[in-house]
């Protein structure tokens, strides 16, 4: 479960900005993150619940932008987001794809507090 050295990394990032512009609570966490990252949005959840416990993010609410795979084939040259990665061309069934979106690590970017 890498969700929980995401949440412990997470954690450290509020307190990090806390340090530079002082506040007393995060009241709201958007995260951003590709679908093949391989990151369970409720194992995060249920790993941030737990270990915010007495930081500033208690009880924030975790708000998830989940970017969707997109591809790029070379056999019909079209960039298509495919509900589901085969590995294969929707469109024309060709195995010659590039992956252009969708494997992006999860990055913090919003972060609404409250105290300032």
């Amino acid at each position: 479960m890498h969700e929980l050295s995401l949440v412990l990394s997470l954690l450290e990032i509020v307190e990090e900005q806390a340090s530079r512009a002082p506040f007393e609570k995060a009241d709201s966490l958007l995260l951003s993150f590709g679908r093949l990252s391989c990151i369970d949005p409720q194992a995060l959840q249920f790993a941030f619940s737990v270990q915010a416990r007495g930081t500033r993010a208690e009880g924030a609410v975790l708000r998830f932008d989940i970017r969707p795979v997109t591809i790029y084939c070379l056999h019909c040259e079209k960039e298509l987001s495919p509900p589901f990665f085969t590995g294969a061309c929707p469109a024309c069934g060709g195995v010659e794809v590039v992956l252009t979106g969708g494997t992006e690590e999860m990055k913090l970017i919003e972060m609404e507090v409250d105290g300032c």
